[in-house]
């Protein structure tokens, strides 16, 4: 695969992985990409820690669905993220940006233009849609057959005013090249957001991964390999038809928007 169609081709995986493992081949194919990111000095702050345990997976699986539940009941999660929802092509072709949410989740389409007032909320709350979705998100999360975790060493990023800053861009160089060899491999991988919405959630986790003091635990991912039928299309990444006009009038860079219900 040319490394432009792996570029291009880069998306949320939304749905579920197969239940196959993932080689312990490819495992290290993931790290070795990760290690290979830029990073200030050559600091390399990064740490992975790769779990395969079903009782763990589990265990994140269910804190990330009480999370999902508990963000959607209060309204906090659509309140926070209002601003980068899109409902309509027309909306997205002006904004050149955000979620285009033309294929929500089956539960929620009749509240798309009603989920951001109280009386949408409460009968959301009523139906117990949040409680599904939760629901949803923790078997999401549980079928997958492996979660990486990515951490930054503590002394590295508080170690002066702008550490923190190089850490975590190095950190988002190091995870974008994971991202883009999942293409090469025919795998998939999301983020793993809510527990992050919800602090004390996040600590649970990071408790029972027993996260060493030095280190700290920034995100989680899911990965595993995709359906065959749920493989990605094929896009012409020189066809600038299928991607929106940047908001520059220098350059047009902006990638297809994701569709969809994307959690990272």
């Amino acid at each position: 695969m040319e490394f432009l169609d792996a570029l291009f081709n880069r998306r949320t995986t939304n749905g579920p992985f197969l239940p196959d493992p993932v080689s312990e081949e490819h495992q290290r194919l993931l790290i070795k990409a990760a290690a290979s990111a830029p990073s200030q000095f050559n600091s390399q702050p990064w740490r992975f820690l790769v779990i395969e345990d079903r009782e763990t997976i589990e265990t994140i699986a269910g804190i990330s669905g009480e999370s999902m539940t508990a963000v959607l009941s209060e309204g906090s999660f659509f309140q926070r993220y209002k601003r980068h929802f899109r409902f309509s092509a027309q909306e997205m072709a002006e904004h050149r940006s955000g979620m285009y949410f033309d294929k929500l989740p089956r539960l929620l389409r009749p509240f798309t233009r009603t989920v951001f007032t109280s009386a949408g909320q409460r009968t959301m709350n009523a139906l117990r849609v949040p409680q599904t979705l939760g629901e949803e998100n923790r078997k999401l999360v549980a079928g997958s057959p492996l979660i990486l975790g990515v951490m930054l060493d503590r002394n590295e990023r508080y170690a002066h005013p702008l550490a923190d800053f190089y850490c975590q861009f190095s950190m988002g160089a190091s995870m974008e090249n994971v991202w883009l060899t999942t293409v090469e491999l025919g795998m998939g991988i999301q983020f793993i957001s809510f527990p992050m919405e919800v602090p004390e959630q996040w600590e649970r986790i990071t408790g029972m991964l027993e996260i060493p003091e030095d280190l700290e635990l920034m995100a989680l991912y899911r990965l595993g390999y995709v359906p065959e039928q749920a493989g990605r299309p094929v896009i012409d990444w020189s066809s600038r038809e299928r991607r929106p006009p940047s908001r520059f009038v220098f350059r047009e860079t902006c990638r297809t928007p994701q569709e969809g219900w994307d959690e990272g």
